[in-house]
C-alpha cells in the first residue's frame, strides 16, 4: 500500500479507539447443521485467550450456545456475538500481521434451516465469514443457504472443512463438492497431514511448512512447524502448483510473473490471495479437526490474513431521505454516525437489546440518535460489549464495531439509527415468510397476559416469527419457519415469560393461486331512499410466473372511474388477495389489471368502489381456476448403504421426488423434494427406519400446486363445503 493510501487510511480512525479500523475483523462462523460451527468457535475463543476451558457442545458447556435450549439440544437456535484478541505468533510460518494486535468480532450462527433468520441478518452486518463444512458430507443442503446468503449480501469468505478426524473424511471430495456444488472458486491453502485416526497436523502450502501437533497435549497448543515429510512432498507440491496457476489466473500482479518466468515469493503470493479473497475472486480452503484441536490457528492466522477489515470491502450504501438518492457510507470515525439494528433481544437483567453494527461515525454513552423509520430520537443510555451471554460496559463505539444497545425503545430488526440532520436509511435484511402455523391457548388468566407480553417480545426479537388471531375462529395462530421454530417458541413462553397454553397440531401455510387468464366485473349498488352507493369496476386477472408475487396495474383511461375511486379499487382487491378465494389463504403470483368501470357523479363514493373491487376479484378468481400451492422442502437423507432402499420407500410414500442419489464411502445420500405436509414426524420415522444412524434436513425451496387427487380432501380439512360454497 502506498504511504499516501496509508495516511488517508489512518485518518479515518479516531485516536481514542484501541483498536484501528484496519486492525479490527467483523466474521461470521457459518454451515450446515452438525458441521462444527460451534466447536470451531469455542476453539477460537480458547486460542485467543478469551476462554480458559473449551466447552464441548455435547457436554452443554460452550459459551456461544449459552441458552437453555441450545444446552439441552446441542444445537445454535440464535446467532451469538463475541469479541476476541489475536497476535500473530514467529512461529517459522509467513504470516502478514505477527506480534500486531487485532480485534475479531465473531457471530456465531444457527445451522438449522428454522433459524436461517439469524444467519440472513447476521451476513447482513458481517464484512467477512468462515464457512465451515464437515470433511466426511462435503457441502449439504444448508451449506448451500448459506453460501446464497454470504454471496447475497458480497460476503467474503475462507472454508474450513472440519472434522478431517472422521471415517470416510475426504478433504479433496470436499473442496471438489465447493467447486460444483456452490460454484465457488476455491483452492487449498493448507492442506490436512493425514486423515481419520492418523490426522497429525496440516500443511501450510503458502510458506511451504507443516505443522506437526504434540500428539501428548490434547489442548493443540503445542505444535512444531517443520519441512514437509517426504511422503507428503509430491502431494503438497501439486496443490501448490494449482494454487499458483488459480491466482495467476485472477491477479495481474502473479500473472505478470508468471508469463515473464520470474519468481514468485511468498510475500507476493500471500499479498495476491488476500486481494482476491476481498474482491470475492477467490475462496482459500483450510483443513483440520475442531474436536481435535488441529488447524484452528491456521484458521484464525487465516481470518487475519485474508478476511478484510471494515476499511477493505466497498462503502455501504444508503438512501438520503431528504432528497431520496443513493449515497455512500465511508467507514469513518470522524463522519456523521449511522448504523443498523439487525438484531433485537430482551435480557432478563437489563431489559431489551439493540444490536448494532455501526458503519460511520462515533457514539458516545447518553448521547440521542434518530431511528429514520419512527423519525423520532432516541437516547443510548448504555453501550454494551457481548460476550455471548455476558456483557461490558463501554464509553463510545466506533466505526465498524458491533455493540449493544441499552434504552432505546421502539426499534425494529432493519431501523437505520443516525445523526438528526443527516438522516441516512439503510437497506434492512430480508427474511422468508413462515411456513407452518399452529393454534395456541392461554390456559388462565393470568397466562393470556403473559402470553400477550411473550408474544410482543418474541415477535420484535425474531422476523420470521408471526402471531395474529384468525378472524373466522378467534384463535390465536403463531406461525413460524418449523416444527423446531414453533417448538422453541412455546419453551421460550414457559421458561421465560411462565406461560403455560395448549398448542393445537401444526397446519401448513398453504398458498391460493389461478392457473388461466379470466375477466370479470364487480357492481355495487344500493337505493335506498336517500343517496345511494354506486360502484362499477372490471378487472382481468392472469398468472404470474411462481415467485413474483402480486402485481396491480391501473390501466383506466378516459376518466371511467375517477382518480380518487382507483386506491379504494385497489385496497378491494389487496383485502380479497390477503384472505384467499377458495380455502382464505393469501394468494400468490397473481397478476391484476383494473382496465373499465363507471360511476355515478352523485352516489359513488370510496366504499362503493372499494366493494366493487372486492366483487370483481372474487368472481374473475373464480373463474381463473383456483388452485392451492403447497410448500415444498428439499431433502437430504444421509444414511448407510443398507437402510437406502427403506428411506427411498418412505420417501416416495410421502409423495417425494427424488432428485438424485450419491455414493460416498459407506453412505449413500438421498436428495429429494418433499411436500411439507408429509414431513411431520419425519424424524422419529427415519431414527426407526434406520436403527438410528441415518440423519437428515430439510429447508423451504418453493411452493407447488397441490395435486388434484387430494386437493378436495385437504379443502374438507381446511373448512367445511357448506363454507365454501
Amino acid at each position: 500500500m502506498s504511504t499516501a493510501a496509508t495516511e488517508e487510511r489512518s485518518q479515518l480512525n479516531s485516536p481514542n479507539r484501541e483498536y484501528s479500523l484496519e486492525r479490527t475483523r467483523n466474521i461470521g462462523i457459518a454451515a450446515h447443521i452438525d458441521a462444527g460451527k460451534t466447536t470451531t468457535t469455542e476453539r477460537i475463543l480458547f486460542y485467543t485467550g478469551l476462554i480458559h476451558k473449551m466447552g464441548e457442545v455435547h457436554d452443554g458447556d460452550t459459551v456461544t450456545d449459552w441458552m437453555s435450549q441450545e444446552k439441552e439440544r446441542g444445537i445454535t437456535i440464535t446467532s451469538a456475538a463475541i469479541t476476541c484478541f489475536w497476535k500473530q505468533a514467529d512461529d517459522g510460518l509467513l504470516k502478514t500481521f505477527v506480534d500486531v494486535p487485532h480485534r475479531i468480532n465473531i457471530i456465531d450462527t444457527p445451522g438449522h434451516v428454522d433459524f436461517t433468520a439469524e444467519v440472513e441478518r447476521s451476513m447482513r452486518v458481517l464484512d467477512g465469514a468462515v464457512a465451515v463444512f464437515c470433511g466426511v458430507a462435503g457441502v449439504q443442503p444448508q451449506s448451500e443457504t448459506v453460501w446464497r446468503q454470504a454471496t447475497k449480501y458480497s460476503v467474503p469468505r475462507i472454508a474450513f472443512v472440519n472434522k478431517m478426524d472422521r471415517t470416510g473424511a475426504d478433504f479433496d471430495n470436499a473442496v471438489s463438492d465447493m467447486r460444483n456444488k456452490l460454484g465457488a472458486y476455491a483452492y487449498p491453502i493448507s492442506l490436512p497431514l493425514g486423515a481419520e485416526d492418523q490426522l497429525k497436523g496440516v500443511i501450510d502450502l503458502v510458506s511451504q511448512k507443516a505443522i506437526l501437533y504434540d500428539q501428548e497435549d490434547p489442548t493443540g497448543l503445542k505444535y512444531e512447524v517443520t519441512a514437509i515429510p517426504a511422503d507428503q512432498k509430491n502431494r503438497a507440491e501439486v496443490a501448490y502448483r494449482e494454487l499458483l496457476e488459480a491466482v495467476a489466473d485472477k491477479d495481474d500482479t502473479v500473472m505478470e510473473l508468471v508469463v515473464n518466468e520470474l519468481p514468485i515469493d511468498s510475500v507476493t503470493l500471500k499479498a495476491a490471495i488476500r486481494r482476491l479473497t476481498c474482491s470475492m475472486e477467490l475462496v482459500p480452503v483450510l483443513g483440520g479437526s475442531a474436536f481435535k484441536n488441529k488447524g484452528v490457528h491456521s484458521v484464525v492466522d487465516a481470518v487475519v490474513d485474508y478476511l478484510p477489515s471494515p476499511v477493505d470491502v466497498p462503502s455501504a450504501v444508503g438512501t438520503d431521505l431528504d432528497n431520496d438518492e443513493e449515497v455512500e457510507i465511508r467507514t469513518d470515525d470522524s463522519g456523521h454516525f449511522c448504523g443498523l439494528a439487525f438484531k433485537l433481544w430482551t435480557d432478563p437483567f437489563v431489559g431489551k437489546l439493540v444490536f448494532m453494527r455501526v458503519y460511520r461515525g462515533t457514539l458516545k454513552k447518553g448521547e440521542a440518535v434518530l431511528n429514520t423509520r419512527t423519525r423520532r430520537k432516541e437516547r443510548a443510555s448504555r453501550l454494551l460489549m457481548i460476550q455471548a451471554d455476558k456483557r461490558s460496559d463501554c464509553d463510545a463505539v466506533y466505526a465498524g464495531d458491533i455493540v449493544a444497545i441499552v434504552g432505546v425503545k421502539n426499534v425494529t430488526t432493519g431501523d437505520t439509527l443516525c445523526t438528526q440532520g443527516n438522516e441516512i436509511s439503510l437497506e434492512p435484511p430480508t427474511f422468508p415468510e413462515p411456513v407452518i402455523s399452529m393454534a395456541i391457548e392461554p390456559k388462565t388468566k393470568l397466562d393470556r397476559e403473559r402470553l400477550s407480553e411473550g408474544l410482543q417480545r418474541l415477535s420484535e426479537e425474531d422476523p420470521t416469527f408471526r402471531c395474529f388471531t384468525n378472524e373466522e375462529t378467534g384463535q390465536l395462530i403463531i406461525a413460524g419457519m418449523g416444527e423446531l421454530h414453533l417448538e422453541i417458541i412455546r419453551d421460550r413462553l414457559l421458561r421465560e415469560f411462565k406461560v403455560v397454553a395448549n398448542a393445537g397440531v401444526p397446519q401448513i401455510a398453504y398458498r391460493e393461486t389461478i392457473t388461466k387468464k379470466a375477466s370479470a366485473e364487480g357492481k355495487f349498488v344500493r337505493q335506498s331512499g336517500g343517496r345511494g352507493q354506486y360502484g362499477h369496476a372490471v378487472i382481468n386477472v392472469q398468472p404470474a410466473e411462481r415467485g413474483k408475487g402480486v402485481t396491480i396495474d391501473n390501466k383506466i383511461v378516459g376518466g371511467v372511474i375517477p382518480k380518487e375511486f382507483i386506491p379504494a379499487v385497489i385496497s378491494g382487491i389487496e383485502d380479497v388477495i390477503s384472505g384467499g378465494v377458495l380455502a382464505n389463504y393469501p394468494m400468490v403470483d397473481v397478476s391484476v389489471q383494473l382496465v373499465d368501470g363507471s360511476f355515478h357523479e352523485v352516489d359513488s363514493n370510496e366504499l362503493a368502489f372499494k366493494m366493487a373491487g372486492i366483487f370483481a376479484f372474487k368472481e374473475a378468481a373464480k373463474k381463473a381456476s383456483l388452485a392451492l400451492l403447497e410448500p415444498v422442502m428439499k431433502v437430504e437423507v444421509t444414511t448407510p448403504d443398507e437402510y437406502q432402499g427403506d428411506i427411498l420407500g418412505d420417501l416416495n410414500r410421502r409423495r417425494g421426488k427424488i432428485i438424485s442419489i450419491d455414493s460416498k464411502p459407506q453412505v449413500t445420500i438421498l436428495n429429494s423434494e418433499v411436500p411439507l405436509a408429509e414431513m411431520f414426524g419425519y424424524a422419529t420415522a427415519v431414527r426407526s427406519l434406520s436403527k438410528g444412524r441415518a440423519s437428515y434436513s430439510m429447508e423451504p425451496d418453493k411452493f407447488e400446486q397441490v395435486p388434484t387427487s387430494i386437493v378436495n380432501t385437504l379443502l374438507d380439512s381446511i373448512m367445511p363445503v357448506a363454507a365454501r360454497s
